[in-house]
């Protein structure tokens, strides 16, 4: 994974920016008292950022500090070099690579990633598709994109063109879960389609996040919060003894404002958003959200979805599904599904935002 492909979301912890943008974790935010300290640690991974925080009080100096951080960079890097498009030695890179139509044995790990990637699929009705990655290429947001990127701190605006409809047509050829098979008893996955790529961009970094938080669960830890890439899972409560502060970021490029602030107690979220990463031509402003439906940069109100849900795997792909599908067809879907999203809406030169009824049993 990296950054380039989905840039979603963001943690600051202790008043401290950590992450990219989207989501910010704010502690003891309260009145003026600056946020306390709370144990934990940082890293790189991914090409992003990932940082731990825990309730209760565990000393740098104390053995098992380290022996815990060790153990989750760990995690982090099996996953990335396991699931990452961007490592061409990588698990899936290599699936992607061949041309087999045979059965190929994968990791446990990525095949349950897989499957959860194509059953949300199937749930979105293809809004969600992780074999997007042709097209995410033929944009210049993917790995394989050979275009030219002018990243800055605010905002990633790609240096490229319009691809044509024929080229849009020719990708389109190669996408479609339905040409992905998985046997998860065997561990084991075959494409029926050889030039079919998978891309697990919009669902790998949510799926570490578990990773992590199982992790910190197997050694007793009862109240933390993770952040890797932005999404976030949180358990039990802050050492005041109150749930974690999640704020969402207002989506607007070059800016880092809260939007709204959510009590977050063994729960995940995360957010997709459109403002971050995105080129222009001709007078036209293209979106790294690419719908898979049309081959095309999403051209609707959102600017950002968060969802909240049990696991942040699956807050990550829904928040990626619903960013595609647009307000109306958002709303629709996650009444029916009862699932907890806050949207934000452009409006003209404004922003308003729309959640659901399940998000909203979350407002205090």
């Amino acid at each position: 994974m990296d950054r380039r492909s989905y840039l979603k979301t963001a943690l600051v912890l202790g008043g401290s920016v950590l992450a990219p943008a989207g989501v910010m974790g704010l502690v003891g935010c309260s009145g003026t008292t600056k946020p306390a300290e709370l144990t934990g640690f940082d890293g790189k991974i991914m090409g992003t950022s990932y940082s731990v925080r825990m309730g209760q009080t565990l000393a740098v100096a104390d053995p098992r500090h380290g022996a815990l951080a060790t153990q989750i960079h760990a995690v982090l890097h099996d996953v990335d070099t396991h699931m990452s498009t961007w490592q061409p030695a990588s698990e899936l890179s290599l699936l992607n690579a061949s041309a087999d139509s045979d059965w190929q044995k994968l990791s446990a790990s990525t095949t349950r990633v897989i499957a959860h990637a194509l059953h949300t699929s199937q749930l979105s009705q293809g809004a969600f598709d992780a074999t997007v990655g042709p097209l995410v290429d033929l944009w210049g947001f993917g790995a394989g994109s050979t275009n030219q990127a002018v990243d800055s701190a605010a905002t990633t605006e790609q240096v490229l063109r319009k691809p044509s409809a024929r080229q849009i047509s020719q990708r389109m050829a190669q996408v479609g879960s339905g040409a992905i098979e998985i046997d998860l008893q065997a561990n084991a996955v075959r494409k029926l389609n050889a030039d079919t790529q998978l891309d697990l961009s919009g669902i790998a970094k949510g799926y570490a996040v578990d990773r992590v938080a199982r992790v910190l669960d197997e050694q007793g830890f009862d109240n933390y919060l993770v952040e890797v890439g932005g999404e976030l899972k949180a358990r039990g409560f802050k050492p005041d003894a109150n749930a974690w502060k999640v704020a969402i970021e207002r989506p607007l490029a070059g800016q880092r404002d809260v939007f709204r602030v959510v009590d977050l107690t063994d729960a995940a979220i995360a957010t997709s958003g459109d403002y971050r990463n995105f080129f222009a031509d001709g007078g036209q402003r293209y979106s790294h959200s690419i719908d898979p439906r049309t081959g095309k940069p999403v051209e609707h109100a959102l600017a950002s979805v968060s969802v909240v849900a049990p696991s942040t795997m699956t807050a990550d792909a829904l928040s990626t599904a619903l960013m595609v599908m647009g307000p109306a067809e958002a709303m629709d879907f996650v009444e029916k599904h009862a699932v907890a999203a806050h949207m934000i809406l452009k409006s003209g030169s404004s922003l308003k935002e729309e959640y659901s009824s399940s998000f909203e049993k979350l407002l205090s």
